[in-house]
């Protein structure tokens, strides 16, 4: 039984994150009662599997700064095979070894993670912003919480990843981020951390030692001007969770000893949400990515 609130737990797909230690570390946090979501990416063997497949890789670029995968047709499937068929059991593999009952789920899974098809993309390509299409990526929109909220209920640690379904039933690749971001708010999460393979979001990239302890995103816009790559796209993940109700949002070190327990106890960096000056109507609350 558990007795704590529940912490939806993002695993980074960088090769340098140990998903072993993160796997042991939240078995132990579940025997002490904690109640858990582990949420999983996987560039890493996206990148690996994309090589030996023969799949080009393509990174593009918003224009706000915030790097994303170009998901055609092929990479799409890369990304079904890599998260579904080689990550998500492993990880499965490793808390099952340590006694948790984890399920492995996908957002197509119950129709849990819906998201809405980016048929246009806008990239800079060469100091020019193009339109970008053949795109079969998405955003979250909705989350049904029955499947996940059944299996934990029943002392199950479900384990989820993308791809999420669109609009007209397909599936398309979504953030992991930003997908766990959106089922910890749907879920009423108390916690979400961000593991990852740095020690938290950095004053500068290059320095490990320029760990900020907190951050505050930016309500709109670009999240933070500090932040670029995988870190910007973690801070709009971190900002959506904030704006949906989650209390605390941490980004914090996934290759350290006890990666779960020590974000726990405050390492890494606190992501708090600006105050924003003036509310955009509707349409302004989209985050280009």
């Amino acid at each position: 039984m558990t007795t704590h609130p529940l912490t939806v737990v993002k695993c980074g797909g960088n090769p340098a994150v140990d998903a072993a230690g993160i796997c042991a570390d939240l078995a132990r946090l579940v025997r002490a009662g904690h109640s858990f979501v582990l949420v999983h990416g996987g560039s890493g063997e996206i990148g690996r599997l994309a090589g030996r497949l023969g799949v080009p890789q393509r990174t593009l670029l918003a224009p706000d700064g915030v790097s994303t995968r170009h998901t055609d047709s092929a990479t799409l499937d890369v990304v079904v095979l890599a998260l579904a068929g080689a990550v998500k059991p492993r990880l499965v593999a490793r808390l099952a070894r340590h006694g948790v009952p984890a399920v492995g789920l996908t957002g197509l899974d119950g129709g849990m993670l819906r998201a809405r098809r980016k048929a246009v993309v806008r990239a800079v390509v060469d100091g020019r912003t193009v339109l970008v299409r053949d795109n079969h990526s998405g955003r979250v929109d909705t989350v049904d919480t029955t499947l996940p909220r059944a299996l934990l209920a029943a002392g199950h640690l479900p384990v989820v990843s993308p791809p999420a379904i669109d609009e007209d039933g397909r599936p398309v690749n979504v953030d992991a981020d930003r997908a766990a971001a959106a089922l910890a708010a749907a879920l009423g999460a108390d916690r979400l951390l961000l593991l990852t393979g740095a020690p938290g979001v950095l004053g500068d990239p290059d320095d490990e030692t320029s760990l900020r302890s907190t951050v505050r995103v930016a309500a709109h816009g670009a999240p933070d001007a500090s932040a670029t790559g995988g870190m910007a796209l973690k801070l709009v993940a971190a900002r959506e969770a904030l704006a949906g109700g989650v209390a605390t949002v941490r980004v914090a070190d996934g290759r350290v000893a006890d990666p779960v327990t020590r974000a726990l106890d405050g390492a890494g960096t606190l992501v708090h949400l600006a105050e924003a000056a003036a509310v955009p109507g509707p349409t302004g609350r989209e985050v280009p990515v």
